[in-house]
């Protein structure tokens, strides 16, 4: 039998041993303004059934995306995963808690993801991707900066950057924290009232690090005046462009016209909006960027018996070997859910992933033009081509509209751009994916008119 020592007794030898009489001496390099001076109002403590039943009852309030019909877009999309992507990602094979770091026993993997990185620079029109990032936020950030290390300026002038106006704040708020501490200028790229960009602008960005922009950008806008960025700002500025990938199925691949960077949300591949859950951003580059991307590579190699053999390649980029010579904090990847996204693309194929553009493209104009047929209701950019989303400008806040369609009608109606650009109080923007169909679009139209009339 083990002796059990009192554990107060512990406690009196360890503070001994450290020359403390008390377990606050241990807090005193705290300042006291930081200190709570009262507990924390925590409920007390609660068996195993106890807290199983409050999370239950805490998880039914959630509404799923899927149980009724939804317009919310704004960077996740709501696309048909087939069954058999979640089937094949569970099998034993696949689950892995990390990245594999050992080649020898994780072949199948490293091979998946080297197939990931082919099709992912297919899709966009550069040669070089790496395993997946963590989101489109940290792919946009990282980047920007992976251009600085390529274009920087000397050490005694600081390096300028330019982003698009209107990319969402959340992904702003994520590029100012990783370029603030480097001393990185950012400034900002204006676009027209028609939501395009200003080509007699982005004159300013030449000699600059980089210039980002998306397409299409937040309003859903495709703006074909990207296709002029690269002979503006030169081959010594990187153009960055963040992507929508399904979009890629109808529109040209950035790599096409010049992007030296193309980053995006790869959520749309292989699983659903996750509300705060795992997605993966996607990174991809011409060879200029390679030795300064982040992230991880798979090569193709030969093992000692001249068999094709994957490895991870380029690794002295990461902070795990030389820490110092790091490039960036990232150095691991989303492997499970780029997995899926993987499997998503390959049972698409080309002609699928066409398809599934359309029916996009086709869900929006469907919905754009139910919407416009309503008195009181104005497209925000009429001349625009839009691909999956679009604003409508309203004569009310938006913000009561949504709770209306969500109290009234059970509809998720779109996203209150408010909660982007306070200004835009009385903008909505709507989604239409290949989820939506005809009654879907009919509901959410009747909704709207019963709200402008005042439905009591």
């Amino acid at each position: 039998m083990v002796d059990q020592l009192p554990n107060l007794g512990r406690e009196a030898e360890m503070l001994e041993a450290m020359g403390m009489t008390s377990i606050d001496d241990l807090f005193t390099d705290i300042p006291e303004h930081v200190r709570r001076s009262e507990p924390l109002d925590l409920p007390p403590p609660q068996t195993e059934e106890e807290i199983l039943r409050e999370a239950r009852m805490l998880l039914g309030m959630n509404i799923s995306v899927d149980s009724r019909p939804s317009f919310l877009g704004a960077g996740l999309y709501s696309n048909y995963v087939p069954t058999m992507v979640p089937m094949l990602a569970t099998r034993g094979e696949f689950l892995t808690a990390y990245t594999p770091y050992q080649p020898e026993v994780s072949q199948g993997m490293l091979q998946a993801m080297w197939e990931f990185q082919t099709m992912v620079s297919e899709l966009v029109g550069l040669p070089v991707s790496n395993v997946s990032m963590y989101d489109a936020s940290t792919a946009a950030a990282e980047a920007l900066t992976c251009a600085v290390r390529v274009h920087g300026r000397k050490a005694s002038q600081k390096s300028t950057i330019y982003v698009s106006e209107l990319i969402p704040p959340h992904r702003m708020s994520v590029i100012h924290n990783y370029t603030q501490g480097a001393e990185i200028v950012v400034k900002t790229l204006p676009h027209n009232d028609d939501g395009m960009i200003d080509l007699t602008a982005v004159g300013a960005a030449e000699g600059a690090c980089a210039v980002y922009v998306e397409q299409p950008n937040s309003f859903g806008l495709l703006d074909p005046g990207l296709c002029e960025l690269k002979p503006i700002i030169g081959e010594n500025t990187a153009l960055i462009v963040g992507v929508q990938p399904v979009s890629l199925g109808l529109v040209a691949p950035p790599g096409d016209y010049g992007a030296d960077i193309v980053v995006g949300e790869g959520q749309p591949f292989g699983i659903g909006p996750t509300a705060g859950g795992p997605i993966y951003g996607l990174f991809a580059c011409s060879e200029a960027y390679i030795r300064q991307m982040p992230g991880r590579i798979v090569g193709l190699s030969k093992d000692s018996d001249g068999e094709r053999a994957f490895t991870l390649t380029l690794s002295t980029r990461e902070q795990h070997i030389r820490r110092h010579r790091a490039t960036s904090n990232i150095c691991s990847n989303e492997t499970l859910i780029a997995l899926m996204g993987a499997m998503h693309m390959a049972l698409l194929g080309p002609g699928g992933l066409e398809k599934l553009a359309q029916r996009n493209a086709g869900a929006c104009s469907a919905t754009k033009s139910a919407l416009l047929a309503l008195d009181e209701v104005e497209l925000v950019h009429p001349n625009g081509s839009h691909f999956n989303e679009f604003a409508i400008r309203l004569p009310r806040p938006a913000a009561d509209l949504l709770s209306f369609l969500d109290d009234e009608c059970d509809i998720t109606g779109g996203l209150d751009l408010s909660q982007w650009w306070p200004e835009r109080e009385n903008e909505l923007l709507v989604c239409a994916t290949d989820q939506i169909d005809i009654e879907d679009i009919e509901e959410l139209a009747e909704g709207i008119q019963d709200w402008l009339e005042g439905y009591e």
